[in-house]
């Protein structure tokens, strides 16, 4: 079985109150349960976790990459800025998606560079919610290839 977890950055755990312009009515608790469906019909253990706090997502980070075979991480503004995150995403094996809601390149100049993505499989983003989901999709597809190479 495929396991992938999905790491919020801040202020995700106030989705559906947030911004629901940018963010949608859509709760964090609504959109993990959803991926949780979607790993359960495709043989795949998804665990999720939140955090406001930079040395929690680090921590959660290295954490996954011993224990995943794939991550979904959506930094929030972190990923504009944070290198510690950066180094921790390069210190690990398996790969990180980067997703993002919103289309952070059609907002707010500071939102245009992630410091994250070099040392990201890819990114997903400006698909509301739904971004998480082909996130999850990738992440499988991904971890799938990368066990039938292992077999080999």
């Amino acid at each position: 079985m495929i396991r992938v977890l999905v790491i919020h950055g801040p202020n995700l755990n106030l989705l559906g109150q947030r911004e629901p312009d940018i963010y949608g009515h859509e709760t964090l608790n609504e959109i993990n349960e959803r991926l949780m469906q979607i790993g359960s019909m495709r043989d795949c253990e998804v665990h999720t976790f939140q955090t406001n706090s930079e040395g929690d997502l680090v921590s959660a980070i290295q954490d996954g990459g011993q224990h995943f075979q794939c991550i979904v991480l959506n930094a929030g503004a972190y990923t504009h800025y944070s290198y510690a995150i950066r180094d921790a995403i390069s210190a690990i094996t398996v790969p990180v998606i980067e997703v993002h809601m919103s289309n952070t390149a059609a907002r707010e100049e500071f939102r245009h560079q992630s410091v994250i993505a070099p040392v990201c499989e890819g990114q997903i983003q400006g698909f509301g919610s739904l971004s998480y989901d082909l996130a999850l999709e990738a992440a499988i597809v991904l971890s799938s290839e990368r066990n039938q190479q292992m077999k080999r």
